[in-house]
């Protein structure tokens, strides 16, 4: 089994990693041989159940060439009710009603449609829906189905068909992970959900099982490297695509869907990702390569390998194989077929959607930056988290404070997230020398009075710079309450502020002439 990730890397540079890989590989496979001879143990050996040639023979004549009719049916569901009543029909006929004999019946007929299909490919050139050997299944879909979702996608190839669906949120949707030495958060996830209706069938829908988590796990490492930097969009992204009808290679299609959505939810994303699903016929040493595989001919072949990228390179693959192994040629020859198909892919992808929507939806969260000094990171938070609590209560917004001094502002009613910011800005602003400003007597003093000139600081006004004339009691000027216009004459090394009324009296005059 072969998996991996990269950004958007070359074919032939991810035939070099795979050469790299198989290096290391044989030199474990070596140490391990080693180990095996110095145990003295050898692996148990595995004789497969041989056939009953009477029951092939007979098998053969009872099917003729229905089987070969049926497994043509270009509809899944129709080949697939064909071939189970020929199944049962040969079944009844020669097992009667002895049950081992009926499954070893069976049993043959399986090994007989496994021959059948393969041998169409390699004598005909012909799959079961009639498509020849690198014919990529017909493409179509829609965005914006979802009306209230952020972004979303119907993504459909041949008879597998994927509504994706993009959500975004702010740093406090992001998913933590506890590991054994740190605490990570991650901003990107893609869930994979494959309900039995998918495939036809009626089951109870529980937990993720492993389908699920290595669908998701593969689909959500082809598009991470598409994603914008979290700097630059500071969004939680989450894409969900649940699986409508399934025939061969339902995390491509998550793929592509999820690229479109993205687009769709006005994601500046670096470029569109598709994925395809190769498969292999191994004939002796002659390779027959499949392109966009059904799940028949995953199923019945030799090799599922899916590869996403975009036009630039690589993003994802993952290979599993039924056979001894590949040879270096045969790899080369499945990624160099998967790029045109790829390419073929993005190209019907753009006929639906080509490029980011300009705008965000409506209902997704507005997320503003303010960036303020890593010191005022205490004010903004308060005592056991009461400021930050309380704009949070006013505003309706979603804060998320970084020790750095990062404070990303998210809600989906952009007025309430600028109320927010204002508020901030008030807590973390610092006086300017010369600058005037209407502040709020907050104390009296003999002599002077401070004044309030934002929430959180304020600066003394000596009674000598009150007013013009001599003032004999600050009272006669000001009192507690009041507002009134001062000027920054100074700030000294401890912080305190100087503050003149007299000053901004005057400067105010110079304005008004």
């Amino acid at each position: 089994m072969v998996e991996g990730g990269a950004n958007q890397l070359s074919e032939e540079l991810m035939v070099q990693a795979f050469e790299e890989g198989h290096r290391v590989i044989r030199e474990a496979v070596r140490i391990q041989k080693e180990l095996e001879a110095a145990a003295g143990r050898s692996k148990r050996p595995f004789e497969s159940p041989l056939a009953d040639e009477t029951i092939t023979r007979d098998l053969r004549e009872r099917v003729g060439n229905r089987l070969q009719e049926a497994s043509r049916i270009p509809e899944k569901h129709k080949r697939q009710e064909a071939i189970d009543e020929i199944q049962a029909e040969i079944v009844t006929a020669i097992g009667g009603e002895d049950d081992d004999l009926r499954k070893r019946v069976a049993e043959e007929f399986h090994s007989l449609e496994y021959e059948e299909v393969r041998r169409s490919i390699i004598e005909d050139s012909v799959r079961a829906d009639g498509r020849d050997l690198t014919t990529v299944r017909p493409i179509s879909g829609r965005v914006s189905v979802l009306p209230r979702a952020h972004g979303s996608c119907v993504f459909t190839r041949g008879e597998t068909q994927a509504l994706v669906s993009t959500t975004l949120g702010s740093g406090d949707d992001e998913q933590q992970l506890d590991n054994l030495e740190s605490q990570d958060r991650k901003t990107f996830m893609l869930h994979y959900n494959f309900p039995p209706f998918s495939t036809g069938e009626t089951k109870p829908i529980r937990g993720p099982a492993r389908r699920e988590i290595g669908h998701g796990a593969l689909a959500e490492r082809a598009v991470r490297p598409i994603l914008p930097d979290h700097e630059d969009f500071p969004y939680t992204v989450r894409i969900v695509s649940d699986i409508l009808e399934s025939n061969g290679s339902s995390s491509m299609a998550s793929v592509c869907g999820g690229s479109l959505s993205l687009m769709d939810a006005g994601v500046p994303i670096k470029a569109p990702v598709a994925g395809i699903a190769m498969g292999l016929i191994m004939e002796g040493d002659r390779p027959y390569i499949l392109t966009d595989i059904l799940g028949l001919e995953d199923h019945l072949g030799d090799m599922d390998f899916k590869v996403a990228g975009t036009r630039n390179g690589i993003t994802a693959i993952q290979m599993d194989i039924k056979i001894d192994g590949l040879s270096m040629d045969v790899m080369q020859t499945a990624l160099s077929q998967a790029k045109e198909a790829r390419f073929h892919v993005l190209e019907r992808m753009a006929t639906i959607i080509d490029r980011p929507r300009s705008n965000l939806s409506i209902h997704a969260p507005r997320i503003f930056t303010v960036k303020i000094r890593p010191d005022k990171v205490r004010d903004v938070i308060g005592p056991g988290g009461k400021v930050v609590r309380g704009i949070i209560e006013k505003t309706g917004v979603s804060i998320d404070i970084e020790d750095d001094g990062t404070i990303c502002v998210a809600s989906v009613d952009e007025p309430s997230a600028k109320a927010a910011i204002a508020m901030i800005q008030d807590l973390t602003q610092e006086a300017e020398i010369g600058r005037i400003y209407r502040g709020i007597v907050k104390k009296i003093m003999d002599f002077g009075a401070f004044v309030e000139i934002f929430p959180g600081t304020d600066g003394l006004v000596h009674i000598s710079q009150l007013d013009h004339t001599r003032v004999k009691t600050v009272t006669d000027i000001v009192k507690e309450g009041d507002e009134v216009m001062v000027k920054v004459l100074e700030i000294d090394n401890q912080g305190r502020i100087r503050l003149s009324r007299k000053e901004a009296l005057q400067g105010a005059a110079s304005d008004g002439k």
